[in-house]
């Protein structure tokens, strides 16, 4: 005789449970107890948490430009996080650049007026401040210590819409970015959070409601790639910001490209990198003139420091104080030359 095994039967084995004889099955508990944790809601109640902590100290940023070029007259807009009570908020240097006014606009629907307090391309960094005190301020974490997948949320104002939250994971670390001046911004992070225009300088934040970076860019027409500065380089931005207003960088005085050691050469005095940097161009009483640097000259070294490419460079001597002497290794011809050279502030 065939035995006919229904969908209650099926259910109750799933619970552990057996029917009883006579064709009635006990009622079948559900899989997920109402009172069990499920990943889901886990995921859903972090989000909530930092948006609630983070959000109120994130505002929309909008700046008005009067250039005498009318093609650069205009309104433009943007995200901040405020970092300190006194009105000191962070941003991308690119949302004011050549502004004449700004305001901040906090979630509570007040418009603030702000004055630019520094601004720094090379790393698409900016501080503007308010007149207000006493704001919601977002907790600077560290980007020292991330992983590839950690759970990351933006909040921002993208196209205009204030509030804005978007979440997704770290796709991948260590990343370089060329800013608008055209030098490398170091170890920044790439995540699948969709950012849209205006989401710039707003925060990436860790699912203990930490800033972890600064959203600076997405790369138009592909999807889930967008890259943040970390904060452990807007940390250091921050502070000379606003203590001097600017980022004091050193220079040299050249211009130079990336070439290849001859391998010789390289065995024979001991190089360990590669490729050097090859001195094209020496200005007129620079830095680089004053220590008899020459066109054509390969720059190996820097106070024993290795130089492989022209972003070697421009790392150390943002490390080197302006006006301190530094060794400067050189390869001239096939022979290996040292000289003095003090950088001068930029």
């Amino acid at each position: 005789m065939e035995t006919n095994i229904g969908v209650d039967h099926y259910l109750g084995t799933l619970v552990g449970e057996t029917p009883r004889q006579g064709g009635v099955t006990p009622s079948v508990r559900p899989v997920h107890p109402e009172n069990d944790e499920d990943p889901l809601d886990a995921y859903s109640r972090a989000v909530v948490g930092v948006v609630e902590n983070v959000g109120p100290a994130v505002v929309a940023i909008r700046v008005r430009s009067n250039t005498r070029s009318p093609h650069m007259r205009g309104e433009g807009a943007g995200s901040g996080v405020i970092i300190a009570p006194d009105g000191f908020v962070l941003t991308n240097a690119h949302v004011v650049e050549k502004a004449s006014e700004v305001e901040v606009g906090l979630t509570d629907g007040r418009m603030l007026v702000a004055q630019i307090v520094g601004s720094d391309p090379a790393t698409d960094l900016a501080v503007v401040r308010t007149s207000a005190s006493g704001l919601p301020t977002a907790v600077l974490g560290s980007s020292d210590s991330l992983r590839v997948g950690q759970l990351v949320i933006a909040i921002g104002n993208p196209l205009g819409f204030q509030s804005t939250v978007s979440t997704g994971v770290i796709s991948a670390l260590g990343r370089a970015l060329r800013s608008q001046t055209g030098r490398l911004i170091e170890n920044v992070i790439q995540t699948d959070v969709p950012l849209n225009p205006g989401n710039s300088g707003g925060p990436l934040v860790d699912s203990r409601g930490r800033v972890i970076g600064i959203n600076t860019a997405m790369i138009f027409m592909a999807q889930g790639i967008s890259f943040s500065v970390p904060v452990s380089t807007a940390k250091w931005v921050v502070g000379e910001l606003v203590k001097r207003g600017k980022v004091r960088r050193s220079t040299l005085g050249i211009a130079g490209q990336v070439r290849p050691i001859d391998r010789r050469v390289q065995r024979h005095l001991g190089i360990t990198a590669d490729t050097a940097v090859e001195v094209v161009f020496v200005e007129e009483r620079s830095p680089a003139r004053l220590a008899g640097l020459r066109s054509g000259d390969l720059i190996v070294a820097l106070n024993g420091q290795s130089i492989a490419t022209v972003d070697d460079l421009h790392r150390l001597l943002v490390g080197f104080p302006s006006g301190v002497s530094l060794s400067l290794t050189i390869l001239r011809g096939d022979e290996r030359r040292t000289l003095r050279i003090i950088p001068e502030e930029v």
